[in-house]
């Protein structure tokens, strides 16, 4: 029986998709050389229902774990609760993750999805987890940040 190959998880917009809330995107040069066709591009924002290019996201009540736990939303720059869609995306993202058998994850570091380290919450960068980040990292995959 032929062993499944592994695939690498990467934020859409680091492989050079216009995906972003502005509509721009964010290559990743060294990454995509890296990478090669072991990648499986994904945009949680996207997969999620958002469009682009859409109002500006952040958190309201802490980051992308507290989402998950019900203590936090995240809201769009015109007021509107945009929670469900980014949960949505998130649980998108692990599912095609999954299928692809990836272990290992590269996030667009400040990003109210894939930030790893840090996400906007009240209009602060603060330390957190974006709402994606924060699902594979209770999945147990290794994530890696990128600017």
């Amino acid at each position: 029986m032929a062993v499944p190959r592994r695939q690498t998880f990467v934020s859409a917009c680091l492989m050079g998709c216009a995906c972003r809330y502005d509509g721009g995107q964010k290559e990743d040069r060294e990454l995509i050389l890296e990478l090669g066709e072991g990648a499986l591009s994904f945009c949680p924002e996207v997969e999620g229902g958002l469009g682009v290019p859409r109002p500006r996201a952040f958190f309201v009540g802490g980051d992308g774990m507290a989402v998950w736990e019900g203590r936090a939303k995240v809201m769009n720059e015109h007021g509107e609760d945009v929670t469900a869609e980014f949960r949505r995306g998130a649980v998108r993202a692990l599912a095609a993750s999954m299928a692809g058998n990836c272990t290992v994850a590269h996030f667009k570091e400040g990003s109210p999805s894939c930030g790893l380290t840090r996400v906007d919450i009240e209009g602060q960068q603060t330390p957190g987890l974006g709402v994606a980040a924060a699902l594979f990292s209770r999945a147990g995959l290794v994530l890696r940040g990128h600017d």
